[in-house]
């Protein structure tokens, strides 16, 4: 992992300066990706899924270089997942054999989600703490976990997926501000201001559907 560092290098380079820290290429360039997979997110396109692969293989390079070690093993998983999503959307189907569709989640799966994110939290913040050498490694675990359940909702098109990325995205805002990545912390400021918005436009599609 170093030898990919050093040979990116010139991509960390400082495209401006935000609030006394430098912004890298890098960062900007995942930023553009991200925010633009999130509009298409709000619109169901499926076109959202290849531009979460990319932008999350560039955010693993800056995370990485930031020791934010949770965020940066999500950002693999979120590359291996957006296959899984791209495929749901274009492809997967209810348990009734029809098409899926934007749908709001029973409570019986909220539950579900709840006890999931309850038990990886935890446990994923006593793996950071004990086998990296992370400093913030709650804080850093916390929306890492809260994702897991966040991607699997978005892929099977729940409505409530959006309200896990507002926790998220509102934990993320802290957690970036701590490491000195205002560029991110930007960026996860309108997520959470656009996961408001997707929210709305997902339970309208499902109150028509």
């Amino acid at each position: 992992m170093d030898s990919l560092l050093q040979a990116l290098r010139p991509l960390f380079a400082s495209a401006f300066t935000l609030w006394g820290a430098p912004a890298s290429w890098l960062e900007l360039i995942a930023l553009l990706l991200s925010l633009l997979m999130v509009a298409l997110n709000m619109r169901v396109n499926p076109l959202a899924w290849p531009l979460a692969i990319a932008s999350s293989l560039l955010y693993f390079l800056v995370f990485w270089d930031a020791r934010l070690y949770g965020e940066g093993s999500l950002q693999i998983f979120f590359a291996a997942v957006a296959l899984w999503g791209w495929w749901q959307w274009l492809r997967g189907t209810l348990d009734d054999g029809s098409a899926l569709r934007v749908r709001a989640l029973p409570r019986r799966a909220a539950l579900g989600c709840a006890l999931a994110l309850a038990v990886a939290w935890p446990a994923l913040a006593l793996f950071l703490a004990h086998r990296t050498d992370s400093d913030v490694p709650w804080l850093d675990a916390l929306p890492t976990a809260g994702s897991l359940v966040g991607q699997w909702l978005l892929g099977r098109k729940y409505v409530e997926n959006w309200t896990a990325w507002l926790l998220v995205n509102l934990v993320s805002v802290v957690l970036f501000a701590v490491k000195g990545l205002w560029l991110t912390v930007m960026l996860y400021a309108v997520f959470a201001a656009l996961s408001v918005l997707g929210w709305r436009a997902w339970r309208r599609l499902a109150a028509a559907a």
